[in-house]
């Protein structure tokens, strides 16, 4: 299945913009641009993750959002 096919593993609507390269839950893998971000407000934010839509949006929001000072991974392909 495509990205652009696959929607957010939380809410099941929502197009997902990042994925966590080592979730908890396996069913728990792709997140949608809001509840990435509730997410990190909620203080449980994606550590290792993989941006899908070819723009820093995690990131940007991990910028925004986070006050924890943790090391976060991008990974790439």
């Amino acid at each position: 299945m495509g990205a652009h096919r696959r929607k957010c593993d939380w809410c099941g609507s929502g197009t997902p913009i990042v994925r966590d390269m080592e979730p908890i839950n396996p069913d728990y893998q792709y997140w949608c641009e809001e509840c990435a971000r509730a997410l990190i407000i909620k203080g449980d934010p994606i550590v290792t993750y993989r941006e899908l839509e070819g723009e820093p949006i995690y990131g940007r929001l991990l910028e925004e959002h986070c006050t924890l000072k943790r090391f976060y991974s991008f990974v790439t392909a």
